[in-house]
């Protein structure tokens, strides 16, 4: 389990407990105002669903996005990028693929200039080819009494 998860389950059981703790002093005949200061903080724990970790997690996500499209828009041109992201909305993990591609090809400084269109589709059928999934039909016969081996009339 990540340090995510965790913290997602430990809250997960907090609120379970906030929960129980209101339906057992609801039957008990508690204070109406104290059931309404439960239910307010019971609200406010569901409406955040996280802590400060997972907001510097998605920080780091949305940061991370940010430096995959400056890259990206360094490296491609207008049209090579328009076609990549019809394909994102078609084929994300393709996309995704193609993305890291080009950023590692970026790096390694194998990019002369823009990618253009008719280049990008090259990259497109080079991961396709790569990913490409071989599916295979294999018919299993099964041998029983009726078989025609045997007729021997």
């Amino acid at each position: 389990m990540s340090k995510w998860t965790e913290l997602s389950c430990q809250q997960l059981i907090f609120m379970r407990n906030l929960e129980a703790q209101a339906q057992l002093r609801k039957a008990e005949g508690a204070d109406e105002e104290l059931e309404a200061l439960w239910k307010q903080r019971l609200a406010e724990l569901q409406a955040k669903h996280g802590d400060p970790g997972d907001a510097a997690h998605q920080e780091a996500k949305q940061r991370e996005a940010e430096m995959r499209n400056t890259v990206l828009a360094q490296v491609l041109d207008q049209s090579a990028r328009a076609r990549l992201s019809n394909l994102a909305l078609v084929k994300p993990e393709k996309t995704k693929a193609v993305e890291n591609y080009l950023i590692q090809m970026a790096r390694y400084g194998q990019l002369n200039g823009k990618v253009s269109e008719q280049g990008l589709i090259e990259i497109l059928e080079k991961v396709s080819q790569q990913t490409e999934k071989k599916t295979t039909v294999k018919f299993n016969r099964r041998k029983i009494m009726d078989s025609d081996e045997d007729d021997d009339y």
